[in-house]
């Protein structure tokens, strides 16, 4: 069972996502799995997966950041 702290993480993570200033960014998922919170989706560049790895890093708190992020041209 997630715990509230969790929850508002994964909420946090979403919302900056959702709120970047790439657009790119905004359509990314972000789950949390086994103490993981896990980035999802597609992006046109691996800037733009470190952009979104970055932005959620700072509010994972204890969770660790996996990045699933697949890059295509």
């Amino acid at each position: 069972m997630m715990t509230t702290e969790t929850k508002e993480i994964l909420t946090a993570a979403s919302a900056v996502l959702a709120n970047n200033s790439v657009p790119e960014l905004r359509g990314l998922r972000v789950d949390e799995e086994s103490n993981e919170l896990q980035l999802h989706g597609r992006v046109r560049s691996f800037y733009h997966k470190q952009l979104a790895q970055e932005a959620i890093l700072p509010l994972a708190g204890n969770l660790q950041v996996v990045n699933h992020l697949h890059v295509h041209g």
